[in-house]
């Protein structure tokens, strides 16, 4: 096993669940054509008080859309909620919200990591932790005021990285800025702290890179525990070399084979001595890449989109001076998920989405690229479980901008779904958050991650003032909606940011950084979609930490629950004749009954028998991973 591997355990004993689930499932399926328009919907008044919900499992979504004209407001804006359940909602801490600014773009609510169980949640000012050890009532551990922009944040057992990149940081987290041109109190690059004390952390060393951090992704290798590495994406403007020796922003590469742009930054950590931690690669890795075509804006967009950009400039959270680059080819990438199980990486970087080779993380190599002239802004990856599938997001209008209106087209601000075979990604088709959004509404696909349910590719995603949003790709040509949630608008007469930054699963929740409003905790509900047993699959793998773009492979204990979650997907898509799906769950309810080598026994003698079904089965496949998983339950009972 390797090291990465090793952050998951199993979340205690297998566990019993209600019997004969599959068979109410296969009920569901025989009477779904019966079924009313009536779905699992919830509508919040003003008062932020939210109705009970009435739950019906229709194959269909509910119609009209309810996310459509909900009513606006900050802390009770109306909702409206389908196969979600909203565990717990949390405002900011005091030092993070300011009341009497809605939408204080210095305070704005950015990535996530988790450390056990810790949510660590960035800000454009510095970080908070929040406890969740009780879902429903989650508690601050810890508000730690850093003003950087935008504060990604990273953990590994006792070290959290931050990104720093606004010119205004300091190295000292002091709140006064920098004023001064060139400056070594100045902190643009990765902060590294130690939080053995996760309530009074303290700083190891801050890592400078000649553009800042913007992003960062933390990558383990499988064949060294003694160090980790940091890619670091930064996207702003080269600093002066009387403050970082060795940068230089030149965009002929052959007048300036140095220049900072056109490369990533590789930080190696020793994790004996992380303050030792530095540079140790700039891999240029878009080498040979021209200028990719993208979409234009329209003229009123255009316009808009440059009153917002200089108002954040003069606020100093964008760093002054235009952005390096233009009419290039990328010069950095926005993010990296690496998915070190698999060996690759994926890079959403300028006008192309590439593929890396990362067997040797610290000088990573490209190994294929696509561009897409619907793409305006390439944000973030997804890979599927298998590696089979890579998906990309388009932040097109940087994230403050409303890109879900209804004439808005379905195939800009949306993600592009690739098949992956001996790396080569092949275009299958695209998936946005259908529901049309306000003019006074930011609204793109941003941050998400995959929901760990066995044999198919399940994704919730942020989408700002869109809401969240889960999603299947396990046809990769034809994604579909099954569950999400939705606020209004922060204010219905003008724009004011806000939505959701991240939406990701961890320990069987969804965790939302909500920009303005705090952290949401979800939980998924069943439905036509989705069994009670794919959820409590999906809740039985376990993670000690997680950082989303550091990707971690799912691999499911032995469980009643993971061999009946494949039998639901196999009555829901007709995979299997009908008598047989019956006979199976009567099967698995029988040895579930019995106990050590009896209930081995029952077990591998149904193995054998679904290796019988797998030639006559509409969905064969399926049937293979179902008497495997039986296998690993037969196995347990040794």
């Amino acid at each position: 096993m390797t090291r990465h591997e090793s952050s998951f355990s199993v979340a205690g004993a297998p566990r019993r669940v209600t019997r004969r689930v599959s068979l109410a499932l296969m009920a569901l399926v025989l009477s779904s054509a019966a079924c009313a328009s009536t779905t699992s919907t919830t509508s919040t008044a003003s008062s932020g008080t939210v109705a009970p919900a009435v739950r019906v499992m229709s194959p269909s979504a509910p119609s009209p859309d309810p996310r459509v004209g909900l009513g606006a407001g900050w802390f009770n804006a109306a909702e409206a909620i389908w196969n979600l359940g909203i565990v717990s909602k949390t405002p900011p801490s005091e030092k993070f919200l300011n009341l009497s600014t809605p939408g204080d773009r210095r305070l704005v609510n950015s990535d996530l990591a988790f450390l056990g169980n810790y949510v660590i949640q960035g800000n454009y000012s510095g970080y908070q932790v929040w406890d969740i050890s009780n879902v429903t009532r989650p508690t601050l551990r810890t508000a730690f005021v850093c003003p950087g922009s935008q504060s990604d944040v990273s953990v590994y057992k006792n070290l959290m990285f931050v990104s720093a990149e606004a010119v205004s940081g300091r190295v000292d987290c002091g709140m006064e800025g920098v004023q001064d041109t060139v400056s070594n109190a100045r902190a643009r690059g990765i902060r590294i702290f130690d939080i053995s004390d996760i309530a009074h952390p303290k700083s190891v060393v801050t890592v400078q890179t000649c553009r800042g951090s913007h992003t960062n992704t933390l990558v383990t290798d499988p064949r060294d525990d003694a160090n980790i590495y940091i890619y670091v994406s930064g996207s702003s403007t080269v600093r002066s070399p009387n403050e970082l020796a060795g940068c230089s922003g030149g965009t002929n590469m052959s007048q300036d084979p140095n220049t900072a742009l056109f490369r990533l930054e590789v930080i190696k950590v020793p994790l004996a001595h992380p303050e030792q931690s530095a540079i140790v690669s700039s891999p240029r890795v878009f080498n040979d890449l021209s200028a990719a075509t993208r979409h234009g804006e329209t003229a009123a967009d255009s316009a808009q989109t440059a009153a917002m950009i200089a108002a954040a400039t003069a606020a100093g959270q964008i760093p002054r001076g235009p952005r390096p680059g233009a009419g290039l080819g990328p010069t950095q990438c926005h993010d990296i998920t690496a998915y070190p199980a698999i060996g690759l990486a994926g890079g959403a970087c300028g006008g192309y989405g590439i593929l890396l080779d990362i067997r040797d993380p610290a000088h990573p190599r490209r190994i294929s690229a696509v561009a897409d002239t619907n793409f305006a802004a390439w944000h973030s990856v997804t890979f599927n479980n298998d590696g089979s599938k890579i998906l990309f997001s388009d932040e097109w209008g940087g994230g403050s901008q409303p890109r879900c209106r209804a004439t808005d087209s379905m195939k800009w601000g949306a993600d592009a779904i690739y098949t992956l075979v001996d790396g080569k990604m092949t275009f299958q088709s695209y998936f946005k958050m259908p529901a049309p959004q306000t003019s006074f509404e930011n609204c793109v696909a941003h941050n998400g991650s995959l929901i760990p349910i066995p044999g198919r590719d399940i994704m919730v995603q942020s989408w700002y003032q869109g809401g969240i949003d889960v999603f299947e790709f396990t046809d990769p040509a034809h994604p579909r909606e099954i569950a999400y949630f939705d606020r209004g608008p922060m204010d219905a007469t003008k724009f004011v940011d806000a939505g959701y930054w991240s939406a990701y699963w961890y320990n069987g929740y969804i965790v939302g950084s909500e920009i303005a409003r705090g952290m949401d905790v979800f939980e998924l509900k069943p439905s036509a979609f989705l069994s009670q047993n794919e959820i409590d699959a999906a809740k039985l793998v376990h993670a000690d930490w997680m950082n989303i773009q550091g990707q971690p492979q799912f691999v499911w204990p032995a469980s009643f629950s993971v061999p009946r979650a494949y039998l639901d997907q196999l009555v829901r898509n007709n995979g299997l004749a009908r008598e047989r799906s019956t006979a199976i769950a009567r099967a698995l309810d029988g040895a579930e009954q019995m106990s050590g080598p009896a209930r081995g026994t029952a077990l591998t003698q149904l193995a054998a028998q679904l290796d019988g079904d797998v030639q006559t089965a509409a969905d064969g496949t399926r049937v293979q991973w179902m008497a495997a998983a039986v296998r690993k339950l037969a196995d347990a009972q040794r």
